[in-house]
């Protein structure tokens, strides 16, 4: 399919080919008819992304902030690296959209196969001629509105999601039939918000530099409309000196100098609304005096930003939430059917798709006037799945044929980087949730061809060695089935999030039905076990004939609740998604099998924290030693965030954030040096051992073990009692 895409590092747009995005849980495929460009919030975002890196962090301060903290812990090479990863993610553009649903997702009840429908959503209802859209930011386009507009229909309908961002800006008005309302800034939004206030049984006067503008809101239905020099005069004649009863705020300035206009015009006790990007310096005097409501309109309405109500599904119940975004969508289209709005005279522009880099030549020059810009999409041929990129590559047979499932930050700052400089590696395919990515990370690192779907990397003949860095709820089914099909595996941590997944992977494991001495390795992202500085403690403790006690400090960060990474059924929290690492690392330094699992974490009302991020382990092994792991997220970032304390044999070893080494032995030994966390070393070692035809350089049993541990760390919290582990796995 084809897809409007533009670089973050460059401004440069491009219409790619890219894989079709794949049909989530909780998702519809939809075949978009029409789009519309928001010429406003995505001029804003086009001329953000052309600006130089110095433009880009003159704008983004918070931004840069991130950068200089995670260059002080992590190097300047690594940090660099992340940068560039994010500079090379590409940006898809737009956000409202129709169309027809060609394929639900699991758990979708309310949407069929050929239903018409308008969609929204920055990064789902892209210009792209198909889009997953998760189901809350989808609404069926009434039947009469077709019977009234026919195929026209779905123009108006592609209006919707912006329609959502002008009626959510009039809800916040809070208006009664009668009032008098103005409305400062006439584009698209103004004039959508002029008809909505006059369907609201209100009084509207138009404000605007523009004279085209101010003539087009008189003809659909303001009872006046001034330029904005004249404003004020225009408010004693209309409201007979009283002020103004609402100021409605859908122009974009920098300066707030609308703000101090808004607050001049307005009546005693009156309301100011912003739903424009302005300048927010409120001048006290004027607001102080009059006692007036400031108010801001968060886009398309409640739900807006919520991950659980767009992303999970979760609908805000009706009794408490009257309008959600969802709501605020379908009241538009109702709207458009009863024809008490009309978008037709707003439409200044219509392009084929093919034709958009000349929509927005159009708006970015501003060689002539604009306002609505419709793109128009053809009836498209059958999907291709896979997109072919560099079809001459040839493959040795000692090779390892690479297929990468999931292209996100951590795959293209640290995995894929690493094996692109590796001999003997060929990077045949990857995919990822959203076409858009995998074909930028194919182009970016040199692989083969970008294809739609796991399925299809898991399947593919060529391949024989398969690396997925997914979100932690599909690790267990995606191994699982590469194992099944005879692929080495590389997955990033953690192995699975649940046991029953657990359970399929072993079992896929041991009754493999190749041959026993070619079955295929699996190999966990424990990349700690293999730091330079954690194989020298190795060999310091080797000899050991005491037992060791070790306490690993972690000083994780904070992760707010709604994060992915949070969610039981989606990242597994922390335990299971982070704590494995440390898990891990001491069963590698101890080299012995665990025996007993403690835990205790806090207990805080903190409506902002998870109290299961902040807590301690004790872990025995069969050996006789003690390890703890204290991981909390309560501290300061200034502070190193990981270290680890070892004492046996009469040796104090300490390890601070993988990049200073200090022993206390017969004489005390300093190492320090950039920070070495094993990315490198462990790729060597999974490359070294499918071409050798060795093992795997983690024992399976061991990444099982690691993997009951971190379950049993939350029955632990659960039950409050010590958890034996079954060592006869």
């Amino acid at each position: 399919m084809k897809q409007l895409i533009q670089s973050y590092k460059t401004g440069e747009m491009k219409l790619e080919e890219v894989p079709v995005p794949q049909v989530l849980p909780g998702m519809v495929l939809v075949r978009t008819k029409t789009s519309v460009i928001s010429a406003g919030t995505e001029k804003m975002l086009v001329e953000l992304a052309r600006r130089s890196i110095l433009g880009k962090a003159r704008s983004r301060p918070d931004l840069v902030r991130k950068v200089i903290s995670t260059a002080k812990k992590e190097g300047l090479v690594n940090t660099l690296r992340k940068v560039q990863s994010k500079l090379e993610n590409p940006i898809p553009l737009g956000y409202s959209i129709a169309g027809i649903v060609e394929s639900v997702g699991e758990g979708i009840d309310n949407f069929r196969v050929g239903d018409f429908v308008a969609c929204g959503g920055a990064g789902y209802a892209n210009h792209a001629e198909y889009n997953v859209i998760p189901k809350n930011l989808c609404v069926r386009i009434p039947g009469e509105l077709f019977e009234a507009k026919k195929d026209a229909a779905f123009e108006e309908s592609a209006f919707t999601t912006i329609g959502a961002i002008a009626l959510q800006g009039v809800r916040q008005a809070n208006l009664t039939l009668g009032e008098r309302v103005c409305v400062i800034g006439l584009g698209l939004i103004g004039q959508l918000t002029v008809q909505l206030c006059k369907a609201n049984g209100c009084k509207v006067l138009g404000a605007d530099i523009d004279e085209e503008r101010i003539k087009l809101a008189i003809q659909l239905g303001a009872d006046n409309a001034v330029h904005t020099n004249n404003l004020e005069e225009a408010v004693k004649a209309f409201t007979h000196g009283m002020g103004i009863d609402a100021v409605i705020i859908t122009a974009s300035a920098r300066d707030s100098q609308l703000v101090s206009m808004a607050g001049e015009i307005s009546r005693q006790k009156g309301r100011v609304v912003i739903v424009g990007f302005v300048g927010m310096d409120i001048p006290r005097d004027i607001y102080y005096k009059k006692e007036l409501d400031i108010r801001l309109s968060m886009s398309y309405g409640p739900g807006r930003y919520d991950v659980e109500y767009e992303e999970r599904g979760h609908d805000y119940p009706v009794a408490y939430v009257r309008w959600t975004e969802q709501r605020n969508m379908q009241a538009f289209l109702e709207l458009l059917a009863a024809q008490k709005i009309s978008v037709f005279p707003l439409i200044s522009h219509r392009f084929h798709f093919e034709e958009i880099l000349k929509a927005y030549d159009l708006i970015l020059k501003g060689s002539e006037s604009y306002m609505g810009v419709v793109l128009e999409y053809a009836n498209t041929p059958p999907v291709r799945r896979t997109i072919f990129l560099n079809k001459d590559r040839t493959v040795a047979s000692d090779e390892i044929v690479l297929g990468v499932i999931g292209a996100g930050n951590f795959a293209k700052s640290i995995l894929l980087p690493r094996f692109t400089r590796r001999q003997k590696v060929t990077l045949q395919s990857i995919t990822s949730a959203r076409g858009i990515s995998a074909k930028a990370a194919a182009e970016q690192f040199g692989f083969r061809e970008c294809t739609g779907s796991a399925e299809e990397i898991i399947k593919n003949y060529f391949i024989n060695t398969v690396i997925i860095a997914t979100r932690h709820n599909t690790h267990g089914k995606l191994v699982q089935q590469a194992i099944s099909a005879g692929k080495h595996v590389f997955v990033e941590k953690p192995l699975c999030i649940t046991k029953s997944e657990l359970e399929k992977i072993i079992q896929a494991y041991n009754t493999f039905d190749g041959k026993p001495d070619k079955r295929p390795i699996l190999f966990v992202g424990f990349n700690r076990r293999f730091s330079p500085f954690v194989r020298g403690i190795k060999t310091v403790l080797q000899e050991r004939s005491t037992p060791m006690m070790a306490t690993y400090q972690i000083n994780a960060g904070f992760i707010p609740k709604d994060s992915w990474i949070q969610h039981p059924a989606e990242g597994g929290g922390r335990i299971i998604g982070e704590v494995c690492h440390f898990v891990d690392t001491l069963r590698f330094l101890v080299g012995s099998a665990v025996q007993t699992v403690q835990a205790a974490c806090i207990r805080g009302d903190m409506t902002t924290h998870v109290n299961r991020d902040s807590l301690s382990i004790i872990l025995t092994y069969e050996d006789g030693s003690v390890c703890s792991i204290i991981y909390h997220t309560l501290g300061n970032p200034e502070y190193p965030k990981e270290r680890l304390e070892i004492a046996a044999d009469g040796k104090l070893i300490i390890l601070t954030d993988y990049c200073s080494l200090e022993i206390y032995s017969n004489k005390r030994k300093r190492i320090k040096g950039k920070q070495q966390k094993g990315f490198d070393e462990e790729i060597d070692a999974f490359i070294k051992a499918i071409i050798g035809g060795d093992s795997s350089p983690i024992p399976f049993g061991e990444i099982v073990e690691t993997t009951e541990v971190t379950f049993a760390i939350h029955e632990c919290l659960n039950n409050a009692e010590i958890v034996r582990l079954n060592l006869e796995r």
